[in-house]
């Protein structure tokens, strides 16, 4: 099968000849249709993710596509299936899975990281019973292929971590795929947003998605304090949808008292470990949630708000690709040089 490979951390990415995979027991092999192109994607290549232990490696996490192998144990799935799948696979048998808590299994498997992804032809995957996702056939590979990251860790943020209400005011600090998701889904119940980037086209396709008010923090010296004054007090909700010290601490600052802040962007390299406002916290009794994926199992209630146009991703689709455009995206994404969601759907 082709594929995007990488033989060394920030090595070059090419597209090369490799190995079919072949099902596990308890998993599946996916004929990959489309796959969401994701700066989770870009800290893996970076070697910012710690699961990623052998190389050569292939990225992509975020596949819609159909069965094509089962291995022996799986029982809920056939050949011709029309699957996605969440970014975070849950074994189905430990502590959490056995509490419906999959997305933050103690021995979760994660294509692209743990093992080879789906920036290719075909990929495997394990405990498909748990965690392979039916996909409704009104819904086309291209719009699901996201979900399985931006979209869905934005869902489960927004709706479960952040609770948002309507009249609600929520900031989401990073208009990427993730933050534009959030948008998206804030919108949809009522809330009153602010955006905040540093790139104008990122901005004007928040505004274009509901927010009422977008901060370029490049022309802006206080985030925080600019949020605190438009909202006459700080967010209800707020959101670190990039994932930076910077960005979680204005993030924070940005909050009203007993406020919530979910962060969603992941934190590596230098921001790994960053600063927090923790007297802030303690008197303003802030609360602070993670927001890591969502379980297949919680799937259908969104599945079915996009079936019936409450929630519309395919907004966030800016470009359709090639696997053999991949690795120029991929690399682009160091000086965040991509806007809204690209999807490869062409081989």
């Amino acid at each position: 099968m082709r594929a995007v490979v990488y033989e060394a951390f920030r090595g070059p990415l090419t597209v090369e000849t490799v190995p079919d995979p072949s099902p596990s027991p308890d998993g599946v092999v996916i004929a990959v249709r489309a796959n969401g192109i994701c700066r989770s994607d870009w800290h893996g290549w970076q070697g910012h993710d710690a699961d990623i232990k052998v190389l050569p490696h292939i990225p992509g996490h975020e596949l819609a596509g159909e069965v094509v192998a089962v291995g022996k144990d799986v029982r809920r799935w056939k050949v011709g299936s029309r699957v996605t799948v969440p970014f975070v696979l849950g074994c189905g048998r430990c502590e959490n899975c056995s509490k419906g808590d999959h997305q933050v299994c103690a021995h979760q498997y994660q294509p692209g990281f743990t093992g080879w992804g789906s920036f290719a032809e075909y990929v495997a995957l394990p405990y498909a019973d748990t965690n392979l996702v039916q996909i409704p056939e009104e819904l086309d590979y291209a719009s699901v292929a996201s979900l399985g990251c931006r979209f869905a860790t934005a869902f489960r943020g927004v709706i479960v971590q952040g609770r948002v209400r309507p009249g609600e005011w929520v900031a989401v600090h990073g208009c990427g795929g993730v933050g534009l998701s959030a948008i998206i889904i804030a919108a949809s119940l009522g809330a009153q947003l602010i955006a905040v980037d540093v790139k104008a086209e990122a901005l004007d396709l928040a505004k274009s998605l509901g927010a009422a008010y977008a901060i370029d923090a490049r022309d802006v010296p206080d985030v925080a304090r600019a949020i605190q004054d438009l909202t006459r007090g700080g967010a209800h909700v707020s959101l670190d949808a990039l994932g930076s010290a910077t960005t979680a601490r204005n993030s924070i600052l940005g909050l009203r008292r007993r406020g919530r802040h979910v962060q969603m962007g992941l934190l590596a390299g230098d921001d790994a470990d960053p600063s927090i406002p923790m007297g802030r916290v303690i008197g303003w009794e802030l609360e602070i949630y993670g927001s890591h994926g969502l379980q297949a199992h919680a799937y259908p209630e969104m599945l079915r708000l996009i079936e019936h146009g409450v929630l519309d991703p395919s907004r966030l689709l800016t470009k359709r690709v090639a696997l053999s455009d991949v690795p120029e995206i991929l690399s682009s994404m160091t000086t965040f040089g991509t806007t809204g969601i690209q999807v490869m759907d062409r081989f």
